[in-house]
């Protein structure tokens, strides 16, 4: 289903489907970029008020710990949404009740 890391195939290798015509374009990151800052801010303040540490180590923790989680969940967002919109027929620019 995917060419690379992120990017979908032209396409499915298994059952010839065109993703082509799908576009989920920002929605699988900006759904993980709010829940993961959930969680991360949720986490930094816990451990803010049970550890009170310095500045930079919340730097240190919560920035590469809020990429990797982004990053590493973004392509199963991506699928996930894209089976979505198979599965509902979703097509841009259409009002079909």
């Amino acid at each position: 289903m995917f060419a690379g890391v992120l990017r979908f195939a032209e396409r499915c290798p298994a059952c010839g489907l065109s993703i082509a015509g799908f576009n989920v374009g920002d929605g699988p990151a900006a759904l993980l970029v709010l829940a993961w800052g959930a969680i991360v801010v949720t986490l930094a303040i816990v451990v803010e008020l049970s550890l009170s540490p310095p500045w930079w180590l919340h730097v240190l923790l919560w920035v590469p710990l809020s990429t990797a989680a982004i990053v590493g969940s973004l392509r199963v967002a991506k699928g996930w949404l894209l089976a979505a919109e198979y599965r509902h027929a979703a097509r841009e620019g259409r009002l079909v009740p």
